[in-house]
């Protein structure tokens, strides 16, 4: 792997899911296009900046293992914001670049800092418990879906390569309080695109659901937002780049 790539019931509605509605807005005009990147190495998407979690690597990967960059902590114990996230961040690269590391390694654990704070979670949902539905339900599809796509990948997997991340940026819309159990709004966006090449081809898988948390985008629903089953999921699997979205959904 090259070092240092980036780029039906209550439990059933926690955190994305629903149509657009009145209860939806778009992103700003000056803000709709597609973002598009190409993954940065270790050092350049490590902000020099930010504080550097603990018990978080921050050194360059040994041989054969796949990068991992320090994300901030996120700041989940503080209110909501309406800030826009950008996915061309150095945090957000440094998101995708620890979830594409759980993919191929299929240890979710390596991912957890991309994915939806707890703390933001329980200010979220207007639901009973919301802290044990976050571990028990959100935490453990999650966990499920790493599993699935790293199976998916196959043998070699750690020398597959992420070699970028699409967000279709132009079909973001803010989620208000009251709609799918949430108590607190939050910007949405479906059908992120991991790219990446696997044996000389380029393949990709989606992220069924990115929303954010004071300005920053995180993984809240990785294979699917619904599911059938109690197993994991791989969101749309496809040779090439494949078609982000649909948009909707919360």
């Amino acid at each position: 792997m090259l070092a240092g790539i980036l780029a039906a019931g209550l439990g059933l509605l926690a955190a994305g899911c629903g149509s657009p509605g009145s209860a939806h807005a778009a992103a700003p005009a000056g803000q709709q296009r597609s973002a598009t990147f190409i993954p940065a190495t270790a050092t350049a998407a490590a902000s020099t900046d930010r504080p550097t979690p603990r018990g978080t690597p921050s050194a360059g990967p040994a041989a054969g293992q796949p990068t991992v960059i320090p994300v901030p902590p996120p700041p989940g114990r503080l209110h909501q914001t309406r800030a826009l996230p950008s996915a061309d961040t150095r945090v957000f690269r440094a998101e995708m670049t620890d979830l594409w590391a759980a993919v191929v390694t299929g240890r979710a654990s390596l991912a957890a800092p991309s994915f939806f704070p707890l703390a933001a979670y329980t200010q979220v949902k207007a639901i009973a418990a919301p802290a044990a539905d976050w571990r028990s339900r959100l935490f453990g599809d999650f966990r499920l879906d790493v599993a699935a796509a790293h199976h998916f990948l196959g043998r070699g997997a750690r020398h597959d390569t992420l070699v970028r991340v699409i967000v279709p940026a132009a079909e973001a819309a803010w989620i208000n309080p009251g709609v799918c159990y949430n108590a607190v709004g939050y910007w949405h966006v479906g059908g992120a695109r991991l790219v990446y090449r696997h044996h000389g081809q380029l393949r990709s898988i989606g992220i069924a659901s990115l929303i954010s948390w004071r300005g920053r985008w995180y993984v809240v629903h990785f294979g699917a937002v619904l599911r059938a089953g109690a197993g994991g999921v791989v969101d749309a699997p496809a040779t090439g780049p494949g078609v982000p979205g649909p948009a909707g959904g919360c």
